[in-house]
């Protein structure tokens, strides 16, 4: 579906209408393409004192390819002008009181304007819960207005984000650590802004090529046939990944079509019937032997407003979008299919988050898949088996081609891009948790919707 509106704001008379009368400028978003640079510029990186973060990530950018600047040293370019920056990357982990937050304003007031279009800003900080007393919990919680105000303000497609990183911190916390680095600061994460995501203590390993960070893994992905599904079975095959896509019967020719270009598997299988668990399950012993990353992206809407809703059509929603997961995971973790290191991918909504009129029976099934997360993650850890959510935003689909126009265009405008989402930006951030790099990301629900002003 094409945005004619952003298309127009990109001419030279748009872009003066634009301007002109206070328009939504939506900005033209730097997207991942296999062999561009992390960043288009180096990294200022700075740190708090005491920050415990700031050499680490210092190392790892410049493993990256990505050059770290120094706040004092690193402020002017080699021809004298001043330095413009692809991120601008701050330890907040040393703040233990509100006092400390100074130290914030001090470093992002004289370099707020020096970020390139489609930049990016990294915090980095002690998730509250670890903090040593109540007012270091206080300031780290600070944290979230900070990186969602930024993420509102510095526009021209810059995100901002907040990584909190625990204290117990192992091999497998500073892996994970790179693999959100890497995504975030990168062109995969083009659509997610002003997020909290979480980095814990867990298994993970880095890949030989980080441009092939799937090699090796066999992934399944439900709703395979169309939209996100599509997206999401290339970029993991594009990843290295053994692609196993799944999708209804009555979609076989689009799924076969998707599995054929991609060099994966269809598997044509309606996840509401009773023996659908063990026939999947099944399948995926017989010809893999395990499954090492399960994407739970097949979901139906069946829009009413509750009190004209039937019971068929709230059943069929819950039923799809929540019941068939719940259903397939304890199969398949039942059976011993999903090794150690293997990742657990939902699909929720921002719609589980803020609710929409007229999808209760929607909203209530993606609410509950964050539910699902926040309750495995600390059962699924002593496996070694990550879960985590993506809750999309306004994505250009076919689904959202029929939303009426009104509604349509308040959906694409109402977030910090100015524009919706395309499928491939759901795909990359599913991708990055399903990294064998990220294990010890788990139980983040992380939201892909351009910062939309709707929720959290």
């Amino acid at each position: 579906m094409t945005d004619r509106y952003a298309s127009f704001v990109q001419s030279g008379a748009g872009r003066a209408l634009v301007k002109r009368l206070g328009l939504p400028d939506p900005p033209r978003l730097r997207r991942h393409t296999p062999g561009d640079p992390l960043l288009p510029g180096p990294a200022l990186v700075g740190a708090a004192d005491g920050g415990r973060l700031a050499e680490p990530v210092t190392k790892i950018l410049t493993f990256a390819g990505v050059e770290p600047r120094d706040p004092v040293a690193g402020t002017t370019a080699a021809d004298g002008t001043p330095q413009r920056y692809g991120a601008l990357v701050y330890d907040a982990s040393g703040i233990t009181d509100s006092t400390g937050l100074r130290q914030l304003y001090d470093f992002f007031h004289p370099h707020a304007r020096s970020v390139l279009p489609s930049g990016r800003v990294i915090v980095l900080g002690t998730p509250p819960t670890e903090c040593a007393t109540p007012r270091e919990a206080t300031a780290q919680r600070a944290l979230e207005g900070l990186t969602r105000s930024i993420g509102k303000e510095f526009g021209r497609g810059v995100t901002a984000q907040l990584v909190y990183v625990t204290r117990d911190g192992d091999a497998g916390t500073l892996t994970s650590l790179e693999s959100t680095l890497r995504f975030l600061l990168g062109g995969r994460s083009a659509y997610v802004s002003g997020q909290v995501v979480r980095v814990g203590a867990g298994t993970a390993t880095a890949p030989a090529d980080w441009n092939r960070p799937l090699d090796g893994q066999v992934v399944l992905v439900t709703g395979a046939a169309r939209g996100i599904g599509a997206a999401l079975a290339k970029v993991l095959a594009r990843d290295g990944a053994q692609v196993v896509a799944l999708d209804v019967p009555a979609a076989g020719d689009a799924l076969a079509a998707v599995a054929n270009e991609i060099g994966g598997t269809a598997v044509q299988l309606d996840l509401t019937t009773p023996d659908a668990p063990t026939r999947l399950a099944d399948h995926l012993a017989a010809r893999h032997g395990r499954v090492d990353v399960v994407v739970h992206n097949a979901g139906i809407t069946r829009d009413k407003t509750l009190g004209r809703m039937d019971a068929d059509r709230w059943d069929q929603v819950i039923d799809v979008n929540l019941s068939s997961q719940e259903r397939i995971n304890d199969v398949l973790l039942e059976r011993d299919l999903i090794p150690a290191g293997g990742r657990i991918v939902a699909v929720s909504s921002i719609a589980g988050i803020a609710g929409n009129r007229g999808q209760t029976n929607y909203a209530t099934s993606k609410a509950g898949v964050i539910g699902l997360v926040d309750s495995l993650a600390p059962v699924l850890r002593e496996r070694q088996v990550s879960v985590n959510a993506v809750a999309p935003g306004f994505i250009e689909t076919r689904l959202t081609a029929r939303i009426p126009l009104a509604l349509r265009e308040a959906g694409r405008r109402m977030n910090s891009m100015s524009q919706g989402g395309l499928p491939v930006d759901v795909a990359e951030a599913i991708g990055w948790l399903a990294w064998p790099a990220s294990g010890a990301v788990s139980g983040n629900v992380v939201r892909v919707c351009g910062q939309s002003l709707l929720g959290a």
